[in-house]
């Protein structure tokens, strides 16, 4: 299981559903301040509706 708040890039790259994403979401999360929860996904650009599924490889602490 990965945190969401502390994850890199590569590792985000690496949770299929984000492949490819993984700059976006630290660059969303630096710029915001941290996930509360995993939802919040979809706000980030380009991620709408992509982060259906991603319950089983990430957690937000």
């Amino acid at each position: 299981m990965i945190d969401l708040n502390t994850a890199t890039a590569a590792d985000l790259d690496g949770v299929p559903p984000l492949a490819g994403h993984g700059a976006e979401i630290v660059r969303y999360r630096e710029e915001r301040g941290g996930f509360t929860e995993l939802r919040q996904l979809n706000e980030v650009p380009g991620l709408a509706q992509k982060a259906d599924g991603v319950e089983e490889y990430l957690s937000v602490a």
